[in-house]
C-alpha cells in the first residue's frame, strides 16, 4: 500500500466495525482510513513524511456525528447572551441588563436559552423583569427548548401584541389571569409575529456564526452533523467549503412546508458530496415539555386545563399527511419533531399511511426526539423502520422536572433507549445544540447512567431503560451515520472509509461512567486532516 500521510499509534481503537471492533493503531492515507492493526504493523508502514502521533494509550474513536443540531444559530449562539446558567429570576434580569450595555440603541436582543425549571417554584419569566433594563431595544430571548419565547413590552407593541390579539394556530400568548394583558411569554407559534419583525442576517454575520460554529465543533470531536434548520444556508456552507474553512460535514435539512422546493429540481435523498448534502425535510408535529406544548394524549399533571398543541404545520388536518406522502413519493427523506406520546402515535401512523401508499423502499424516516412513547408504541419503530432520532443529554435535564408534569407512570416510557434498541429500532444521537450542548460527552454520560443534572437519581432516572456505552457510542457515530443514507462512507473506522475520528484525554471504557462528561477532547481529525489538537 502508499505511505500513510498520518498514523496514530499506542492507542486504544474503538472501530465501531464489527469486523474489527479494536485495534492498537490506525493508518490514514489521504481522505481514508488505510490500515488498522498493531502499533508495530502501523509504524512500519510510515514513511519519511508521515506525521506520527504516540495516542500514550489514549481512547482513539469515529468522529462523533450529531444528528440534531440547528447548527447556524449555535454559532450566533456563541456570540449571544447566555441565560442558560441564569438561576433565578433575578439573576436573569442582572444578566440581561449587564449584556445590554454594551449593545447598540434600537438592536435586538436575541438568544437566551433560559430555564424556568431552575428557578424556586418554577415560575414563567415576565416582561416586567427586562422592560427597566431594555427599554431602548426590542428583546425575544428564546427557553432553551425554542418553544417558548421571553418579549419585552417594546417587542410586543412592534408586533401589535395586545390583550385583544387571539392565539394564532399552534400558538399560545400567555396572559395575566387579572388584567388579561400579555406577559411577554409566547409559545410557538405565536413569536412568529416578532420573529418576523427580526431584521435579517447579513451574509456576513451569518459567516462568521457558521465559521465560529464549525471551530466549536471540531473542538468538541463533532466531524459531521445534520443542520435541522439550514434551509437557505446551504450556498453558505458550499461558499465556506470552497474556501476550505469547513472543518464539519453537513446533512442540510430544509422545512417540510418548503419541500415543493426539493422537488422542483428533481432532487432526491442524499443529494452532494462526503462535505455537503440535502435531500432532507423536517416538520412539527407539537411543541415541547418545558413549554407544555407537546402533545399528550391525557391532560398535563400541573397543567390540567391542556393536553397541548399540535404545531401549526398539522394544521388545517391532514395537511402534514399530503406533504410527507407527496415528498417520500419523490424520494426526499422525511423527519418530524415528536415529544409527547399522541404527537408520536399520530407520527407513526402517518408513516406507516405513507409507506403503504406509496410501497416499499428504503426510505428511513426518522421521529426527531421520540421523546415519550406509549409502551405500545415502542414496538413500531423497529416493526415499521423509523429511525428514533434522540438527544439523550434532554433525559438528564428533563428528569428533573418530568414527573411533575405528567406523573410516574407516562414517565416510564420518557427517552427509552434501552427499549427502543430491543425493538430493533436505529438509534441516532444528538444535541439539538443550542437546545443542549454540542459535547457529546455530556450525551453519553446520560445515556449511559441516567443521572439527572440535580443530583436526585445517582443511580439513574427509569435506570431500566440505560444502555452500554458501546451502544451510546454507536449511536452516536454508526446510527447517526445511517440516518443520513452514510453509513457506507463514515461511522466507523474501516479500511477505505473516511479518515474522521477523535482521540480522548483518557479511556471511556475504562473509568467510572458518571464521570464521563469530564473527558475531553486531544484532537479532532477530519476527512485525514488534524483540525483541532489540545495545546
Amino acid at each position: 500500500m502508499s505511505t500513510p500521510d498520518l498514523v496514530i499509534l499506542n492507542a486504544a481503537v474503538h472501530t465501531m466495525d464489527a469486523a474489527r471492533p479494536t485495534a492498537d493503531a490506525v493508518a490514514i492515507r489521504g481522505s481514508r482510513i488505510a490500515a488498522l492493526g498493531t502499533t508495530d504493523e502501523i509504524r512500519a508502514l510510515a514513511g519519511p513524511r508521515t506525521r506520527v502521533i504516540d495516542a500514550g494509550g489514549k481512547l482513539v474513536l469515529p468522529g462523533f456525528n450529531d444528528s440534531h443540531t440547528h447548527f447556524l444559530m449555535g454559532g450566533f449562539s456563541l456570540a449571544s447572551i447566555d441565560l442558560r446558567e441564569a438561576a433565578s429570576p433575578e439573576e436573569l434580569t442582572r444578566r440581561v441588563r449587564e449584556y445590554v450595555r454594551n449593545v447598540p440603541k434600537g438592536q435586538w436582543i436575541l438568544g437566551g436559552n433560559w430555564d424556568h425549571e431552575k428557578w424556586p417554584g418554577a415560575p414563567l419569566p415576565t416582561r416586567q423583569m427586562i422592560d427597566a433594563a431594555t427599554p431602548d431595544h426590542p428583546v425575544l430571548l428564546r427557553r432553551l427548548d425554542g418553544h417558548m419565547a421571553l418579549a419585552n413590552s417594546v417587542a410586543l407593541q412592534r408586533a401589535g401584541i395586545t390583550r385583544e390579539t387571539p392565539d394564532p394556530p399552534g400558538g399560545l400568548i400567555v396572559r395575566d389571569p387579572g388584567s388579561g394583558e400579555p406577559t411577554g411569554i409566547l409559545k410557538d407559534s405565536a413569536a412568529d409575529g416578532l420573529e418576523r419583525l427580526v431584521p435579517e442576517k447579513t451574509f456576513a454575520e451569518k459567516h462568521a456564526a457558521a465559521r465560529a460554529a464549525t471551530e466549536f465543533a471540531a473542538r468538541m470531536g463533532v466531524t459531521s452533523l445534520a443542520d435541522l434548520s439550514a434551509d437557505a444556508d446551504v450556498g453558505l456552507y458550499q461558499y465556506m467549503r470552497e474556501r476550505g474553512e469547513l472543518k464539519t460535514r453537513i446533512y442540510a435539512v430544509r422545512s417540510i412546508v418548503s419541500w415543493e422546493v426539493l422537488a422542483q429540481t428533481g432532487v432526491r435523498a442524499v443529494f452532494g458530496n462526503d462535505w455537503l448534502r440535502i435531500g432532507g425535510l423536517k416538520g412539527f408535529a407539537d411543541g415541547s415539555l418545558g413549554s407544555t406544548t407537546a402533545l399528550f394524549f391525557e391532560p398535563y399533571r400541573d397543567a390540567p386545563d391542556t393536553r397541548g398543541l399540535f404545531f401549526e404545520q398539522m394544521l388545517p388536518e391532514g395537511i402534514m399527511l399530503q406533504r410527507v406522502a407527496a415528498a417520500d413519493k419523490l424520494g426526499l427523506q422525511v423527519m418530524i419533531h415528536a415529544i409527547g406520546d399522541r404527537a408520536n402515535a399520530c407520527i407513526l401512523d402517518l408513516y406507516r399511511e405513507v409507506a403503504e401508499q406509496n410501497g416499499p423502499r428504503d426510505r428511513r424516516f426518522r421521529i426527531e426526539h421520540a421523546q415519550h412513547l406509549r409502551a405500545a408504541d415502542i414496538p413500531r419503530f423497529g416493526r415499521q423502520k423509523v429511525i428514533a432520532s434522540m438527544q439523550p443529554y434532554h433525559a438528564a435535564d428533563d428528569g428533573r422536572w418530568c414527573e411533575k408534569r405528567i406523573g410516574t407512570e407516562r414517565s416510564r416510557g420518557t427517552y427509552a433507549f434501552r427499549a427502543l434498541l430491543d425493538s430493533g429500532a436505529v438509534l441516532a444521537f444528538g444535541t439539538d445544540w443550542t437546545v443542549a450542548p454540542l459535547n457529546p460527552m455530556l450525551g453519553l454520560k446520560a445515556a449511559v447512567t441516567r443521572q439527572t443534572l440535580d443530583g436526585k437519581h445517582p443511580d439513574g432516572w427509569f435506570p431500566d431503560q440505560k444502555i452500554t456505552l458501546d451502544e451510546a457510542i454507536r449511536a452516536y457515530t454508526v446510527g447517526s451515520a445511517y440516518a443520513e443514507f452514510a453509513e457506507h462512507a463514515k461511522g466507523a473506522l474501516s479500511p477505505g472509509k473516511l479518515a474522521d475520528l477523535v482521540m480522548l484525554d483518557r479511556d471511556l471504557y475504562r473509568i467510572n461512567p458518571a464521570d464521563i462528561d469530564q473527558a475531553r477532547v486531544l484532537l479532532t481529525v477530519v476527512d485525514g486532516r488534524v483540525v483541532w489538537e489540545a495545546k
